[in-house]
């Protein structure tokens, strides 16, 4: 029996979520090595709620680096959160303090399974799914990391965790590669990152692939 949109969209939100996991753990390990008082860490993950600007701001608080410096790190890699805005912004449509509410699950996960759907409603349903499912089970280890003993990092590293996000979003990508130019802007993207990635600072590389989308957009102007 096939299964439901819907019930396709939980499952894309369920897995999505449940590859964040470690990451979270790992989140709560570095706040309390950065010196946070529990509440501080449970607050960042809730309030902030991005995961890579979370790191790179408890990051450089860790190493000893300036609320300016790190406040300026963790804008630098949610520049990216526009562009999500743009994509969602159709299928989120409605009143300010409604659009208001629902920019906090603004997240790369949430657009993914998000974008990845046909039609407009259930884009919003799985943008409301993935960053849901991903708030709770984000919070909920970011405080099990605070709790937990050892090194969470190094575990991540060396049983490949760190691999199931790309992994995840690979599998969420794929079946939008349909037609030659969206292929085409993929690898162009892709080529971008990596050969700005050893000069830019973290964030500004996936800036700089979206530029991707405006070199091609000539070619497929209707004459």
């Amino acid at each position: 029996m096939k299964p439901t949109p819907e019930r396709s969209i939980y499952g894309q939100a369920l897995s999505i979520s449940l590859a964040v996991v470690p990451f979270g753990v790992a989140f709560g390990v570095l706040c309390r090595q950065a010196g946070f008082h529990v509440l501080e860490a449970a607050g960042f993950s809730a309030l902030v709620f991005s995961g890579s600007a979370q790191f790179a701001a408890a990051g450089v608080l860790n190493d000893g680096g300036s609320v300016a410096a790190a406040v300026t790190a963790g804008a630098l890699l949610n520049l990216r959160s526009l562009a999500f805005g743009v994509i969602m912004a159709p299928a989120l449509a409605g009143p300010r303090w409604w659009r208001a509410l629902v920019s906090q699950l603004m997240i790369d996960e949430s657009t993914a399974v998000g974008s990845a759907q046909p039609t407009r409603r259930l884009q919003r349903l799985g943008y409301l799914a993935g960053g849901l499912a991903v708030f709770a089970l984000w919070n909920a280890a970011t405080l099990l990391g605070y709790a937990a003993l050892g090194d969470a990092d190094g575990l991540i590293e060396s049983a490949g965790i760190d691999a199931t996000i790309p992994a995840a979003f690979l599998a969420l990508l794929w079946p939008r590669l349909q037609s030659p130019q969206q292929r085409l802007v993929a690898v162009l993207g892709a080529a971008i990152a990596l050969t700005t990635s050893p000069a830019l600072p973290p964030g500004l590389p996936i800036i700089c692939a979206a530029g991707a989308v405006l070199v091609l957009r000539p070619w497929s102007a209707p004459r």
